[in-house]
């Protein structure tokens, strides 16, 4: 018969192999973390195909990690490294130029965003949202950086209006909560009864950035696969479910510089 103390060595051993073995699966594991406008919710169901693809390429699991909206990801973004991020150009540079990551690749084309406001009120410059309300995602979304631009006297700005996903900005108009709102350019034609007011400066669409934590080869394969998605059937299904028609190879100096969006930001 084991004596209490013959057991209860067996059990130490037991809880460290057990334990062992679940560090080795979670060390074994990439995350993939995404902040572009959407709720998790969302983004579960928009990146779940990426998802699987990328863990094929990497030949190792990868997990979707999303935040509630972006003022959280800044927060949670400096405390935890991600392993693969999809994130616009401001966070992108922040990373290439802080933290050690590699720009890999790219959305397609540039981005821009537009202020918009509800067309029965016939509004034809920012200056007459002064005072009024206006929804946008918090800072440091991209949006609420366009519209700390359009409104840099703090006496004459709009009464801001935080909402947690740029579709819900929108929306906030279309009902009535808020006479304008930042959305980006391409979301505009989803709004019924909208008019544009302004349109920010072009920016780089969102990129995919890894951490310097990733080998080489494991990031150049993940590289290989997103830039070759177009060519394969489980690649187009990517595209598909991300809305846009192929992913374009990129480096950290496509992003250079837009960093500097985030300056006087706590924790820059």
């Amino acid at each position: 018969m084991h004596s209490k103390s013959t057991l209860a060595l067996s059990f130490s051993i037991l809880l460290s192999v057990l334990l062992l073995l679940g560090g080795t699966a979670k060390a074994n594991e990439l995350t993939l973390s995404v902040a572009l406008g959407l709720s998790p919710q969302q983004a579960e169901q928009v990146y779940r195909p990426l998802v699987s693809y990328l863990s094929n390429a990497a030949g190792q699991p990868v997990t979707l990690k999303t935040s509630t909206n972006t003022l959280a990801h800044w927060q949670v973004m400096r405390r935890e490294g991600y392993d693969i991020v999809i994130d616009g150009p401001a966070f992108t540079a922040y990373r290439a130029a802080k933290m050690g990551y590699t720009v890999i690749a790219k959305f397609p084309d540039v981005l821009s965003f537009t202020l918009i406001a509800h067309a029965d009120q016939m509004v034809f410059d920012p200056s007459e949202l002064i005072g009024r309300q206006v929804a946008s995602q918090p800072s440091p979304s991209l949006g609420a950086l366009g519209l700390a631009q359009i409104y840099s006297n703090p006496m004459r700005q709009p009464d801001f209006l935080q909402v947690d996903t740029h579709m819900d900005a929108g929306r906030a108009v279309e009902d009535g909560r808020a006479l304008g709102a930042m959305v980006p350019s391409p979301l505009v034609p989803s709004f019924q009864n909208v008019i544009p007011v302004y349109t920010t400066e072009q920016f780089p669409s969102p990129g995919i950035s890894i951490s310097g934590r990733v080998s080489p080869e494991v990031r150049d394969r993940i590289r290989q696969a997103l830039v070759d998605a177009q060519n394969t059937p489980a690649g187009r299904s990517v595209l598909e479910a991300l809305n846009i028609p192929y992913i374009e190879a990129a480096d950290n100096s496509v992003y250079l510089g837009h960093e500097t969006m985030l300056e006087g930001l706590w924790g820059y």
